[in-house]
């Protein structure tokens, strides 16, 4: 059987309409997995009837989140907020993780991720690091790897992979920064930004800071398609 793949869904404002990029569902349904476009919902038990029909989560990318969901004001920087969007996948991500079912979270769906777990991020890391910074917002194809991330040997996205190194693209202007248990940090790039956050205690729950969808439907990315495979692997409840 497919597993069934809950993918999370932007929402431009006014919120009138929902959207989910191809590269999205291609990739799911490439690897093997039926993808779900999810609404979303507001009562918590629905949400639990969602999670306990899923056998894994596609938490995508979009607008910023609401910096007072970990206790700061908006930064000038900050972009479109969509609170809808962030109090449901807040509440979907905590179930998911309570439940155990596979996660994997790309840029926004990353940084969600974090939080949910008590963590922080950077509203805009140009503006929040004083240190220079390589470019995070790519002038280049959606697809293209535009630098390097450092993967630590012991992790998930090692196994995954099987690479210490490898290149992403990259189109975001927050990143995670306190990551406390049970996540820890993964992978890096080499001005020190989080790239890659996963879980210590659950079987599969990935955060990635880059778009390995756009990589693999652009390239055939070999990194990229192992991370989809292990992720689909994890959801049908094989080893990563």
């Amino acid at each position: 059987m497919k597993p069934l793949i809950g993918i999370t869904a932007s929402m431009d404002l006014p919120g009138k309409e929902y959207t989910a990029n191809n590269d999205y569902i291609e990739a799911i349904t490439r690897m093997g997995g039926i993808p779900i476009v999810l609404p979303y919902l507001s009562d918590k038990q629905d949400i639990k009837v969602i999670v306990e029909k899923l056998d894994g989560l596609y938490a995508t990318g979009g607008y910023d989140i609401d910096p007072t969901l970990f206790n700061e004001e908006p930064h000038p920087n900050l972009g479109k907020v969509v609170p809808k969007r962030d109090q449901f996948e807040l509440m979907l991500i905590e179930e998911t993780l309570r439940v155990n079912k596979p996660i994997l979270a790309v840029c926004r769906g990353a940084q969600v991720l974090n939080i949910v777990v008590g963590g922080d991020m950077y509203q805009d890391i140009y503006q929040q690091i004083k240190d220079p910074l390589i470019q995070h917002q790519q002038q280049a194809p959606a697809g293209h790897g535009s630098h390097f991330v450092q993967v630590e040997k012991e992790s998930l996205l090692y196994k995954l992979t099987g690479m210490k190194q490898f290149k992403v693209n990259s189109r975001h202007h927050q990143a995670n920064r306190h990551v406390p248990e049970p996540l820890l940090v993964s992978g890096r790039s080499s001005d020190n930004i989080v790239e890659a956050i996963e879980s210590k205690t659950h079987d599969f729950v990935l955060g990635l800071q880059w778009h390995p969808e756009n990589m693999l439907a652009e390239q055939d990315d070999e990194p990229s398609t192992k991370i989809f495979a292990g992720f689909i692997a994890a959801c049908k409840g094989g080893n990563a």
